[in-house]
């Protein structure tokens, strides 16, 4: 048995990428960069700030929540699940993407800038996801 459990605490890059689909599903894209402080180690040696970017994914109504309400800069918590995937990119180079497939979000931005809140989305069953894969719509 394993464990995947993603958390992080970082800031919005840029306004999420949002696609709504035909049988009325919603995905957004959010790009999040999460930052380790720099220090100074005991010789004098400076090792500077680290910025890692991610990317999240959100479904169905958490999406749309991200849609109304999440901004660049906004500061976000998220959990969710970490996933791999493959594709061909226009020269045919198999390229691999890793996302975080968000399950709850919390928005700390203070309310006069955005929206405060928590949102948990529900976890599909695997026959959902096949329902969603064999009617043609992507599972991310």
């Amino acid at each position: 048995m394993g464990v995947n459990k993603v958390i992080l605490l970082g800031n919005v890059g840029k306004d999420p990428r949002v696609t709504y689909y035909d049988n009325g599903a919603c995905v957004a894209q959010v790009s999040l960069a999460t930052t380790e402080k720099g220090y100074t180690l005991q010789n004098g040696t400076q090792v500077p700030d680290r910025t890692e970017w991610h990317n999240l994914i959100f479904r169905n109504r958490l999406a749309e929540v991200v849609d109304k309400y999440v901004h660049k800069g906004d500061k976000l918590y998220v959990e969710g699940k970490i996933r791999t995937r493959s594709y061909d990119d226009q020269s045919g180079i198999q390229r691999y993407v890793t996302e975080i497939f968000v399950d709850t979000m919390e928005m700390l931005t203070p309310k006069g800038a955005s929206q405060s809140g928590v949102v948990q989305q529900s976890h599909p069953t695997p026959a959902t996801v096949q329902e969603t894969l064999a009617d043609g719509t992507p599972p991310f």
